[in-house]
C-alpha cells in the first residue's frame, strides 16, 4: 500500500493543485465523518477496526479544527503544517491495521483506501494559496 501511495503522490505532484483552503477543510471533515460512520458499522463485529476509525476521525477532526483555514475554530497550525500533519495521519492511517492486529480482515480494506483518499487531497491541495498568519 505504502508503494502505490507514493505513486499517487508523485503523480499528483505534475498536476494541477485545485483544492483551495475551503474546499480542503470540506473534504478532512468528510473524511473524519466517514471515519466515523464505520467505526459504528464496524462496532458490533470487529471492535479493533472500530476503535482504529475513532482514533483516525479524531485524529483528523482535532488536525481540522486546530488549523487556521475555513473551518477551523483555534488557530493553532498553520495551513501548512496542516498539510504536514496530513501527510503523518495518511500514513497512520495506512499502518493502522497491521499495528492494531486486524490487517488479514476485510476492514483493513477501508483504511487503505482512505490512505489513498488522503494522499490524493494532499498531492491536489495549494498550501500556498492560503496567506500565513502568524501563530500566538
Amino acid at each position: 500500500m505504502p508503494l502505490l501511495q507514493k505513486g499517487i503522490e508523485l503523480a499528483a505532484r505534475r498536476m494541477p493543485k485545485v483544492i483551495s483552503p475551503r474546499t480542503h477543510a470540506v473534504l478532512d471533515y468528510a473524511i473524519a465523518g466517514s471515519f466515523l460512520l464505520m467505526a459504528a458499522r464496524y462496532w458490533k463485529h470487529n471492535k479493533r477496526a472500530s476503535m482504529g476509525s475513532m482514533l483516525c476521525a479524531g485524529a483528523i477532526a482535532a488536525n481540522s479544527l486546530l488549523t487556521d483555514y475555513p473551518g477551523g475554530i483555534s488557530p493553532v497550525l498553520s495551513y501548512k503544517n496542516h498539510g504536514r500533519v496530513d501527510g503523518a495521519l495518511a500514513g497512520l492511517t495506512a499502518a493502522l491495521p497491521r499495528v492494531m492486529g486486524f490487517e488479514e480482515e476485510p476492514e483493513a480494506g477501508f483504511f487503505g483506501t482512505q490512505a489513498l483518499t488522503e494522499t490524493c487531497v494532499m498531492a491536489l491541495t495549494d498550501y500556498d494559496s492560503f496567506p500565513q498568519q502568524t501563530i500566538r
